[in-house]
């Protein structure tokens, strides 16, 4: 792609961009691409998505369909060209028809990213609960390794079966006339209330005594009116009781045959929750660090800046609405009816922008930079599965430039938990009162533990 770039008087940055036939055919190829799968259309296996439209909905000109969408697709790549962040994603204008094959030629006004300093960088000052595993949820939780692996023994007890109990039973299940071969035993455990099989199956074993034996019909869930329905004979065969396994030696060597015993067990447990809680200490400290950050900027957000953020989260909050079955009404009578909604979507608005701001002056003003390692993590942000991939598809997509900026902002927030002074609150504290010294950015003397300061210099961004 060849792009042009020219300063206006105004601020903004005209871009003139000539993009190569190659490029026009994979925008509308990412644009049929995105289109199926707003649409469900799930192409087959050598099938193009276009090929899918046409064949499962009928669309004969696929590229004229999704041609708008394919310009606007096009944008990323001539701002990726210049090394350009916008302020929010600008339209692209063209007088000629996006057409495959075929070179494109298209223009963009472009409102840069503006650029904020901030009148204090000296280091944070946060509050975060000491990391402690406490025994008795080690304790916890290996009761519920025992409790999965359980069996089930013949009972001494002799009552009829209820829907609390466990038996043995024989089953023989046919549906129209041929046996289910599936669904049939000669014996097997059958736990009641565990939903193995539909509750109209549990009501016909309650009451059944050992050597009973049933026969009744059965009704699936999902079952058309037509289908045969299920012939089911059961016999009970024997009561049965749940017997959990010790917490010994033994159970570590049955059943983890790697450890060295119940000790190392226990200790391999703590380890990980006590990572699992430093994860979650680390992910609060960079909310803490980009809150207090947010609070210390000072300038003036456009307007246009503002509603471009504002009808992003409006699309976000129709997706989300769609996504939990509900109308975008009920959705903004969930969240505490049009006016209270309105007032946290502008709130959220002025938030996220603050805060991105912020911590684009910290990594400005100390100089930071990044390393393809940072990009990896960035792209983990996005997915976290496959970190490579999302990298991937975010440069072929031409959101290079938005990738950069994740990794730049992750690296600022990075900066500031490492160089902020760190005071510990006990995690027993009562709620108000760590509440207090989160929002304060330090702890309180009934409420902290022993604190030991993570040390440096650092950064903050009001």
């Amino acid at each position: 792609m060849k792009v042009t770039e020219k300063k206006l008087a105004d601020g903004h940055i005209r871009l003139e961009a000539v993009a190569a036939s190659a490029e026009v055919s994979h925008a509308l190829d990412l644009a049929a691409q995105a289109f199926a799968q707003q649409m469900g259309v799930r192409p087959q296996a050598g099938k193009t998505a276009a090929q899918a439209i046409t064949e499962q909905l009928g669309v004969k000109d696929v590229d004229g369909m999704v041609g708008a969408q394919a310009m606007e697709l096009l944008a990323p790549f001539a701002l990726d060209k210049r090394n350009l962040v916008p302020a929010f994603p600008p339209k692209t204008e063209s007088s000629e028809p996006l057409r495959r094959g075929k070179p494109f030629s298209f223009s963009l006004t472009v409102t840069p990213k503006p650029v904020y300093e901030l009148e204090d960088y000296s280091p944070l000052s946060l509050a975060l609960p000491v990391v402690e595993v406490p025994q008795e949820a080690v304790d916890q939780q290996l009761a519920q390794m025992a409790d999965s692996y359980a069996s089930y023994v013949a009972s001494d007890e002799t009552h009829p079966l209820g829907r609390n109990d466990a038996a043995k039973i024989s089953l023989a299940a046919t549906r129209g006339g041929e046996e289910m071969k599936g669904l049939s035993t000669e014996g097997r455990t059958y736990v009641m209330g565990l939903g193995m099989m539909p509750p109209a199956f549990d009501d016909e074993l309650v009451g059944m005594n050992v050597g009973d034996e049933k026969s009744f019909t059965l009704t699936l869930p999902g079952m058309d009116e037509g289908q045969d329905k299920i012939e089911c004979t059961v016999k009970v065969l024997e009561l049965q009781r749940k017997e959990i396994p010790a917490l010994d030696d033994q159970f570590v060597a049955n059943f983890f045959p790697m450890m060295k015993g119940i000790d190392a067990l226990r200790g391999a447990i703590e380890d990980s929750m006590r990572m699992q809680l430093e994860q979650q200490r680390h992910q609060m400290a960079l909310q803490q660090a980009s809150q207090q950050a947010s609070m210390r900027f000072k300038g003036r957000i456009a307007d246009e800046v503002y509603e471009a953020m504002r009808s992003t989260l409006m699309q976000q909050a129709h997706m989300q609405a769609s996504q939990q079955g509900m109308s975008f009404e009920q959705f903004m009578e969930s969240q505490g009816g049009e006016q209270q909604f309105g007032m946290m979507l502008m709130l959220q608005a002025r938030q996220m922008l603050a805060s991105g701001y912020a911590l684009d002056a910290v990594f400005r003003h100390e100089k930071l930079s990044i390393t393809d390692d940072d990009l990896m993590s960035a792209a983990a942000q996005l997915n976290p599965q496959d970190p490579a991939g999302a990298k991937r598809q975010m440069e072929e997509a031409g959101q290079g430039f938005a990738l950069r900026e994740i990794a730049e902002r992750q690296k600022a927030n990075e900066y500031l938990v490492a160089h902020a002074t760190i005071k510990d609150i006990n995690p027993s504290a009562p709620v108000a009162e760590v509440e207090q010294a989160q929002a304060e950015g330090g702890s309180l003397e009934d409420a902290s533990a022993e604190s030991a300061p993570v040390s440096g210099e650092g950064e903050k961004a009001e």
